[in-house]
């Protein structure tokens, strides 16, 4: 275990780099920082010329890998971080200086077990991307098929785990502290960020989640997923697919080409209600650098390291919580969010249907260029404080790739309205799956499944009740903890002055 001085001067040094880029400002100003926090803000920004705007992205880049993602995941939190840091977070780029090729090639043959050659007759040197925690290089199977290679940075399992580490021990004495800040979830915040990083860490479980997504997209023939290939993937090497097309950053390339940008949008909307709503599992890393517009005008998604699951029950929620809000029913809205215990039970339900009128009204019916993002975000954490919301973890995913999705769409097509393109889809799925077929077959299910368990309920009932005359099982004995003091000399004196007594007594008689 890492000692809490090591902690602490991991800490100093991250503070000593935020506060000479202006970023531990926004933590002074802010209302519901704990008084602690606020002055050892204080403490670190000690000597230093931060600049008059704070660079966050720019801190967080400057920190390292960890930090690249830890401020990709606050970028999504803008109730945490606030909206200024959320904003300017939200342009953090993976980019970083590619690692040596002949560590490449050694941490590919030692994946693969054998020389680079007798699994790629060519292999650029040259990566086309080098991210946080892997790099992307071009190369031709044996076979002759052209794939992307994607091999994990060397020794960034350790960094990560010494970088977390200290991340989970700071977020835990801040939640200690109470206020907004247990409310907000510091540490649940991190477990979730530990949660994404293991999983971006094992390639070999990234391709799992590819193929799973692929499976899952045939019936939207407008998004593609590239082919894994299984033969050369490892936990520390991943290959899959070439894919030839322009990535959607480049917009002067997309009009080049041809590509109807609306068109490509309405292919995005589509693929991630599909993903989310339908299947409960979604790429959750929909930025422009991860989506391509192939030639004939599909839309092709890579890097599927982050990836969200929601199960059936929180999915109908979400589609009703949507629906809901597209159509104006805010009194439905309110009465999920006290279904699903988003928010405590002593709360008024009207009074939490009218608090999101006032934020959904302004914005119903608006293209998103109309829209004002901030002033809805800031009404949307108004709610959350007012109404005691804590975070729910299983949303936080959702929420990130939500606001990505839009902006990505957004930039293709300025006119879109996210409302107007999701409620046919969210319409038709909300019929099917709230329908009375469906709750008939729901219904025929859950019979189904208790009428299957009532022999095992009857043998469980005999176990405890058995018929006269047999005796019943005897209650588990719980587990004690013996305590072995170091010292014995208290023993020795008890059975002394135990055995003295015992004498006394017996002259006594």
């Amino acid at each position: 275990m890492t000692a809490a001085a090591v902690h602490l001067w991991r800490l100093w040094k991250w503070g000593r780099v935020l506060a000479r880029h202006g970023a531990l400002r926004g933590i002074e100003r802010d209302a519901n920082t704990p008084a602690p926090v606020r002055r050892l803000a204080r403490i670190l920004r000690f000597g230093t010329r931060g600049p008059s705007r704070p660079a966050y992205a720019a801190a967080f880049q400057r920190i390292g890998p960890a930090a690249i993602k830890l401020g990709q995941a606050l970028a999504t939190r803008p109730d945490l971080v606030g909206e200024e840091a959320a904003r300017d977070l939200s342009r953090l780029q993976d980019a970083l200086p590619p690692a040596p090729f002949d560590q490449i090639r050694a941490a590919v043959e030692q994946a693969l077990g054998g020389p680079l050659e007798s699994f790629y007759a060519q292999f650029d040197p040259e990566p086309v991307g080098a991210a946080s925690i892997a790099q992307v290089h071009h190369a031709v199977t044996t076979e002759g098929r052209q794939v992307a290679v994607k091999v994990l940075r060397p020794h960034i399992e350790e960094d990560f785990a010494r970088a977390i580490e200290t991340y989970e021990w700071a977020a835990a004495r801040v939640e200690s502290m109470g206020g907004e800040a247990a409310r907000l979830r510091p540490r649940l915040v991190i477990a979730t960020f530990r949660q994404w990083t293991m999983r971006e860490l094992n390639l070999r479980h990234e391709a799992a989640s590819a193929s799973e997504l692929r499976e899952g997209m045939v019936a939207e023939t407008g998004f593609y997923v590239p082919e894994i290939d299984w033969s050369r993937t490892a936990r520390r090497v991943l290959t899959l697919e070439w894919i030839e097309g322009v990535k959607l950053t480049d917009r002067d390339a997309l009009l080049a080409a041809g590509h109807d940008m609306p068109a490509l949008a309405g292919i995005l909307v589509r693929a991630f209600l599909r993903q989310a709503i339908v299947d409960g599992f979604f790429h959750a890393d929909l930025h422009q650098g991860n989506l391509f517009a192939l030639p004939d005008g599909r839309l092709a998604a890579v890097d599927f390291g982050i990836m969200g699951r929601i199960d059936r029950q929180a999915r109908l929620w979400l589609a009703e919580i949507l629906y809901g809000l597209i159509t104006g029913d805010y009194r439905r809205v309110a009465e999920i969010h006290f279904e699903a215990q988003y928010v405590p039970g002593h709360h008024n339900v009207a009074e939490f249907a009218t608090a999101l009128r006032a934020v959904g009204e302004p914005i119903r019916g608006l293209p998103v260029k109309d829209i004002s993002v901030g002033q809805m975000l800031d009404g949307l954490f108004t709610i959350t404080r007012d109404f005691e919301m804590p975070t729910q973890p299983h949303l936080l995913l959702l929420q990130k790739t939500m606001v990505m999705e839009e902006g990505v769409a957004t930039a293709l097509d300025p006119d879109i309205n996210m409302w107007e393109t999701a409620e046919p889809f969210l319409r038709e799925w909300l019929r099917s799956e709230l329908g009375p077929e469906t709750r008939l077959a729901d219904e025929l299910i859950r019979n189904w499944r208790a009428l299957r368990s009532l022999p095992d309920l009857i043998r469980r009932i005999d176990y405890y009740y058995p018929p006269p005359g047999g005796a019943p099982p005897a209650p588990p004995l719980p587990e004690v903890v013996m305590i072995r003091p170091r010292r014995t000399g208290g023993y020795v004196l008890i059975a002394l002055l135990g055995a003295l007594a015992g004498f006394a007594g017996a002259q006594l008689v």
